[in-house]
């Protein structure tokens, strides 16, 4: 017997900016909005009966007519506005993802309403409402940091295919992604994420690094015990290798100061860090402040196939 299994749709990568000018200086909120539904959409993928299906179209016109009518404000937020209308505007929907990428711009020559894109992370929100619940992940991605010292690796596990050299003194390099899964809805959402990314910036440039497993611990323990309303964070840390490069041969001696970037392939270092007694899933927690137990069910959300991380 062959039956569909689970199965959801949604608009990708709604590209928006959003001018606010109630002040002179004007302020820009650029995002990318990707909407994903689940529920009864079984008749459209069995028999091509669309009735129940709200297209992606319209989707992507509801992301840019709440911008106007709500503005942005924080990221999640918004995101959290749109899941809700989403989820609980037509019966046939019964789980509603809404994620959000904020870049960033800064303003240039004192006009008010000249900007230039600043070159730093991604701001990242997941908000999942289920028509009665909600949950929020926050995060950044390709956050780029950099220590010319302070890091060693040696004393691994050695085979016939081992070349690597122990070093007791390289560069370490990555680009985090992280994403943190809230117990509760702190007060303020800017202040809980920039927080969250000096804690990440501080725990990498203040930890003596044996190797990139022991940085991702040293990052996630920070944030958690920076940020009491946050039950875990997963990180993905590539390790974005610099290696000597020996200019003897052109009769120059520069160890330790010229060194070739390579980009791939590369170790890619991933882990949650999350308090004792937590239990690991993969959806987020309720914004009316209250934390779930029943994990008797393994699932990576509530009843619907949403992937939330």
């Amino acid at each position: 017997m062959i039956v569909l299994g689970s199965n959801q749709y949604g608009k990708a990568e709604v590209r928006l900016l959003r001018v606010d000018r109630t002040e002179p200086a004007h302020a820009l909120h650029d995002l990318n909005v990707t909407v994903t539904l689940s529920g009864a959409f079984a008749d459209t993928h069995l028999t091509g009966d669309n009735q129940a299906v709200l297209t992606t179209d319209a989707q992507k016109n509801t992301v840019f007519a709440f911008a106007a009518e709500h503005g942005v404000g924080q990221i999640e937020d918004f995101a959290l506005r749109l899941a809700r209308h989403f989820a609980t505007s037509r019966e046939a929907v019964t789980c509603a993802r809404v994620g959000v990428e904020e870049y960033a711009w800064e303003p240039v020559g004192g006009t008010g309403h000249s900007f230039a894109r600043a070159g730093r992370e991604i701001r990242t929100a997941t908000v999942t409402h289920d028509g009665t619940r909600s949950w929020t992940v926050s995060g950044l991605r390709d956050l780029v940091l950099l220590n010319t010292t302070g890091s060693e690796f040696w004393g691994f596990a050695r085979d016939r295919y081992t070349t690597l050299a122990e070093t007791a003194d390289r560069i370490l390099a990555t680009a985090v992604n992280a994403r943190w899964r809230h117990a509760q809805a702190p007060d303020d959402w800017a202040g809980s994420y920039g927080t969250a990314r000096d804690l990440l910036i501080e725990a990498f440039a203040q930890t003596h690094s044996y190797s990139l497993q022991q940085t991702l611990y040293a990052m996630g323990k920070r944030v958690l015990e920076g940020l009491p309303t946050v039950a875990e964070i997963r990180l993905s840390l590539p390790n974005k290798h610099h290696f000597d490069v020996d200019v003897s041969p052109f009769g120059v001696d520069s160890e330790g100061e010229v060194f070739y970037a390579q980009d791939r392939p590369y170790g890619l270092i991933e882990g949650t860090v999350q308090r004792d007694g937590t239990v690991q899933r993969d959806d987020t927690v309720q914004h009316d402040d209250t934390v779930q137990h029943d994990d008797t069910v393994q699932r990576d959300d509530m009843s619907a196939p949403v992937q939330v991380w």
